[in-house]
């Protein structure tokens, strides 16, 4: 197996399930019949610039920021992103505001720049909280309720 067909399975292992440590992602390989170890899956994490983010509750988990620009993200994925990462969702005029934990207001609006949610033209992104800003004819009241649907809020 080649290191780019590793790295990429990585990716969606990490898009698929909340990655607390190196060593679930080792075992995550194994059962897809992929055998690495720790230091190289260690370097694999490096090299496709993963981070540690805070979930709630307090634990962390792997999550790689952004997805190439040209590749778009499947809806069910974004489902996924917003039901783990989106604690508050609340809008005014023609913008919505998220809430995460610290550090992974980032991964949600790499998610919904790269899903392109109808009625959102763009992101805004801090450390736990971002802004999302509703096309013209939507209102914020409307993209807020889209977005608490697709995070089961």
């Amino acid at each position: 197996m080649s290191k780019h067909h590793r790295q990429h399975r990585i990716s969606r292992l990490l898009a698929d399930h909340v990655v607390t440590s190196q060593e679930m992602l080792v075992s995550l390989l194994a059962d897809d019949g992929l055998a690495a170890t720790q230091a190289t899956v260690s370097r694999d994490l490096d090299d496709l610039g993963a981070v540690k983010v805070r979930l709630p509750g307090g634990d962390t988990a792997y999550a790689i920021p952004e997805h190439p620009a040209n590749q778009n993200i499947p809806r069910d994925q974004l489902r996924r992103v917003l039901g783990e990462w989106v604690v508050d969702v609340a809008s005014s005029g023609n913008l919505v505001v998220l809430r995460t934990p610290p550090g992974s207001a980032h991964v949600v609006a790499s998610a919904l720049d790269r899903t392109g949610v109808d009625g959102a033209i763009g992101t805004v992104a801090g450390d736990d909280t971002l802004m999302v800003v509703a096309a013209q004819g939507t209102t914020g009241d409307q993209l807020a309720d889209t977005l608490r649907a697709l995070a089961g809020l």
